[in-house]
């Protein structure tokens, strides 16, 4: 079986369920500019009682708007990692790597390695889509799968000076919602979608705060040794 073995540079986790997102902008400077940078990872039913899930990761944001958007890094494999059984431990993966313009997805599948690296699972194919520039491209595949990779505006909501204002003790604390400053619109990301039926994926085992089955879910990001 042929795989490509590359190192974990960083993770980021959530739990499914309604729409819920974690955010981690800025990373450590070896990682920061590069798609190696995990921004958000945000993951979803598409409609209330949908069969569905939605995982959206975007990398390599900008902090400060109308900043070029980047490309993605041939040398970095994402990978969207799953927990079906309560230890923490990743079940399932589905990893997204870029060639040549598109980028191509495989699993989902147990992985060969798991924890701090990982391997390209090339014998578990899921699809592949062109990735986008001006234009929004998708793929819909056989298997009723949903792709996307390309550059989008950053969806995160953050009054970024404003929270640096409350770190320095101003007296002021943070701004009402009207008055809050979105520092992040018009801000750029690199995005990855992947919409999936739940059946391929796996039963999910956990509950959220609300009582709702989910699925452990978490990202990472890993560089080619």
């Amino acid at each position: 079986m042929k795989k490509t073995k590359i190192y974990l540079g960083l993770a980021l986790a959530v739990v499914t369920g309604v729409i819920l997102v974690a955010a981690d902008h800025i990373d450590a400077p070896s990682t920061t500019g590069t798609t190696a940078d995990i921004a958000d990872f945000y993951a979803f039913e598409p409609t209330e009682g949908s069969d569905n899930t939605v995982f959206i990761v975007d990398l390599q944001s900008n902090v400060l708007p109308d900043l070029a958007y980047g490309t993605f890094d041939e040398n970095v494999l994402t990978e969207i990692n799953i927990d079906l059984d309560g230890d923490l431990i990743e079940d399932t993966v589905i990893q997204a790597i870029p060639r040549d313009g598109k980028m191509y997805f495989f699993g989902p599948v147990t992985p060969t390695q798991k924890g701090l690296s990982g391997e390209v699972m090339v014998d578990s194919p899921l699809g592949s889509v062109d990735i986008s520039t001006n234009t929004a491209i998708t793929t819909n595949t056989s298997t009723g799968v949903k792709l996307f990779a390309g550059p989008r505006q950053d969806a995160f909501f953050f009054d970024f000076f404003q929270f640096n204002e409350v770190l320095t003790a101003t007296p002021e604390g943070f701004k009402a919602p009207g008055d809050a400053a979105d520092t992040f619109d018009g801000a750029n990301t690199m995005s990855i979608a992947i919409e999936i039926p739940n059946s391929m994926l796996g039963a999910p085992t956990a509950q959220n705060a609300l009582g709702v089955v989910v699925y452990k879910t978490w990202v990472t990001s890993n560089i080619k040794q």
